[in-house]
């Protein structure tokens, strides 16, 4: 095997989710950089390596080395350590001090830093402060490093181990000893496979209880991202079987032991993790109780009430809207779901103008910040999203609004509520008081939300909640091709797609990948100057059409910039580029799906990101910065309960593992003025016949019922 030592001279390519990288490495041996691949995982610029592999002949790229193994190191030459240190790695010390420091100590530089750092207040504009700075992340480096060592000793990548480092300080490699397990549970992208490399390593049997228990605990954690509250047994038991490679006989003894100790949860033949059933039938003992009694707000005339509200509003309510607007004001729990253009919006506006006759405690919520902005620009009140609402607690990740410290309200209108996952629904259902009426209102039809769970499905599908279906289109609706041909689709028939001049909604004839994007790019740079905002929506990630390749693209076009980006985990990041948060984070409280747009990028120093989301700015540290996207182009999942002026879709046949009825329903619905498709008719049609998407298992539908039968 090969070996190799340089620095990092800049990032290629980087595959954020799997770790491929392609680097450029500048050796001692030889002038030019190397050509690096392989499993990099967050590798940035500036860093040593020292590398196992072979060389290689690509026939396109040429000469280069394959990566096998590598161990992060220091660099010994001058080069590597001007690169080292202007890398932003060091806080303190960006290209500016990294020249002065070089300068004053040479190839001495490293080693004063680790054995005598308090020389560096020798350098001049180095004070007290800064030097503290350096001193301390110069340690924190020290300290990653060991645990970069230790992880890459145990054949697991160094990508996390910053992560790991912040939460478990100097007790790293203790923890991870101790219990490599804990890791899926502490670190997003730690999955059991990394884990389990470490457990392997460290001698922990195939068939030890721990491995076990850690394989199930990962599955159910691997099916709820899939949308699964509960699963089928033996389905449960045959992919657990996959996965710990192990007999089944195994597995089946352990599960029964854990189904007797309360861990899991069996009913008929579905198994639950404990936490999602209990979830579940939290749900529906509070809907339960929120369905129960009475509203204390005053008994009025629904005639009179109905006839003043449309003339403060100077609209004329449809027959089906006045009935709808009857059971608001008499339901003490109600459901209202329809498609677009049936009157939901004008539903909203006048069910709130007479509540605000009979109370002044009202609130208005929806799940996200964008779809929260769309309620108060309809309602013009301001409407929370749900954390906000329920008053997250940061340092404890839970909500000051709960069960004995309610929400003040007499009415509650949540909007959006396709989107609300089990977890969340539950959070918010316990912080409603018992008198408070409350109104759900959401499209049934478009995709669940990205948590686990069908919950708006599922209170429909129940039967014992009641619920009220708009399903008139209006007049006005009837002209928007959009509008006619959202409903097409939903009841499974082809959109119409004939060239139309001055339609909201246009469908460009493309048959290959290519010529899809070369038409993409140009629509996408055309309608800049004609709508304030272009959302291009893809079923995929990978591939010509998916969202990686997109936004590499889409930032070139809209965002060409002659400053260098922020390289962090294998994305650029510049000025002004449009962005999505991808996990929630609560101390920043921001949440997944929301879109921001960069402000800054900090100083050489720190390289900080400065991000502003509607109205809250917020700043990412380096190591942080796996929590960002860039959003020029986004999966339709992660679009759910935005809208935009206009709307991009690409289809090709080659996503027809994706395409559903759902999916392009959800999509089409998220464009205001215009909606347009670029693909074949082939994949427009897989997507219109397919009604099946894939199916989440659930079990909050039979809790309900259940409920409702013993009650």
């Amino acid at each position: 095997m090969d070996t190799i030592t340089g620095s990092v001279v800049d990032i290629v390519y980087a595959n954020e989710e799997e770790g491929f990288t392609v680097a450029r490495l500048q050796t001692k041996e030889v002038q030019n950089p190397i050509l690096i691949t392989g499993i990099l995982p967050s590798l940035q610029p500036g860093e040593s390596l020292h590398c196992q592999g072979a060389w290689k002949q690509h026939p396109k790229y040429g000469k280069q080395f394959a990566v096998e193994t590598f161990e992060p190191c220091l660099p010994s030459d001058l080069l590597g350590m001007q690169r080292y240190l202007e890398s932003g790695m060091i806080k303190g010390i960006g290209p500016a001090y990294a020249r002065k420091i070089l300068d004053k100590f040479g190839l001495s530089t490293l080693e004063i830093m680790e054995h005598e750092p308090h020389r560096l207040r020798e350098i001049e504009g180095i004070g007290l402060r800064r030097f503290e700075q350096i001193l301390s992340c110069w340690q924190e480096q020290r300290a990653i490093r060991k645990v970069m060592i230790f992880l890459r000793g145990h054949e697991v990548s160094s990508a996390y181990a910053h992560k790991i480092y912040k939460t478990y300080r100097d007790k790293s490699i203790e923890k991870v000893s101790n219990d490599p397990f804990s890791l899926i549970k502490e670190f997003n992208g730690i999955g059991f496979k990394t884990a389990d490399k470490i457990a392997r390593s460290l001698g922990i049997a195939k068939d030890s209880l721990q491995r076990i228990d850690a394989g199930i605990v990962h599955l159910f954690r691997e099916l709820s991202t899939e949308g699964h509250t509960c699963y089928p047994k033996a389905d449960f038991i045959q992919q657990a079987k996959e996965i710990l490679e192990i007999s089944q006989e195994n597995i089946e003894g352990r599960v029964e032991t854990l189904i007797q100790e309360k861990s899991l949860v069996q009913e008929s033949d579905t198994l639950w993790s404990k936490v999602l059933y209990s979830t579940e039938q939290v749900l529906a003992e509070e809907l339960h109780r929120l369905c129960r009694g009475t509203s204390p707000l005053r008994i009025i005339d629904q005639e009179r009430a109905l006839a003043w509200v449309q003339e403060q509003l100077h609209i004329t309510l449809a027959i089906e809207q006045k009935e709808a607007l009857q059971q608001a004001l008499i339901k003490k729990c109600l459901f209202i779901t329809g498609g677009p253009g049936t009157g939901k919006s004008t539903l909203t506006k006048a069910i709130l103008r007479i509540h605000e006759k009979l109370t002044k405690h009202i609130l208005l919520a929806a799940p996200t910040g964008r779809a929260a902005k769309r309620v108060s620009e309809i309602t013009h009140k301001k409407a929370f999203t749900i954390h906000a609402l329920l008053e997250m607690d940061f340092l404890s990740k839970s909500f000051r609004k709960n069960r004995d410290n309610p929400l003040q309200a007499d009415l509650l209108i949540v909007d959006e509520c396709s989107m609300i996952d089990t977890f969340l629904f539950m959070h918010l259902l316990r912080a409603i008081p018992d008198h408070c009426r409350v109104i759900f209102i959401g499209d049934a039809d478009q995709l669940p939300s990205v948590g686990p769970g069908k919950v708006l499905q599922d209170c429909l599908a129940a039967g014992t909640v009641p619920v009220f279906r708009l399903e008139r289109i209006f007049r006005q609706a009837q002209h928007s091709r959009i509008v006619t041909n959202a409903h097409k689709i939903n009841r499974g028939y082809m959109p119409d797609m004939a060239p139309l001049p001055g339609s909201d909604f246009l469908f460009f004839s493309k048959e290959s990948p290519e010529e899809i994007l070369e038409e993409l790019l140009y629509q996408v740079k055309t309608l800049q100057s004609t709508y304030t905002n272009v959302q291009v929506l893809s079923p995929m990630k990978r591939g010509v059409l998916g969202t990686e390749n997109l936004n590499r693209l889409l930032q070139n076009l809209l965002n060409p910039s002659p400053t260098p980006p922020v390289m962090r985990f294998g994305k650029a990041f510049l000025v002004h580029d449009k962005v999505m948060q991808c996990k929630n984070n609560y101390q920043k409280q921001v949440y997944n799906g929301d879109i921001g747009k960069i402000l800054s990028l900090g100083t050489e120093e720190d390289q900080r990101i400065e991000v502003l989301f509607e109205e809250r700015v917020c700043l990412y540290e380096p190591h942080e910065l796996d929590e960002l996207i860039l959003a020029y182009a986004v999966s339709i999942h992660k679009y759910q309960g935005s809208e935009c002026d206009c709307v991009i879709l690409p289809l090709h046949t080659g996503h027809f593992k994706l395409l559903n009825k759902n999916l392009l329903y959800t999509a089409v619905t998220r464009g205001k003025k215009c909606v347009i498709l670029i693909g074949s008719k082939k994949a427009v049609a897989i997507a219109v016949k397919n009604s099946e998407p894939q199916e989440r298992h659930t079990g909050l539908c039979q809790a309900i019922q259940k409920k409702n039968t013993l009650a």
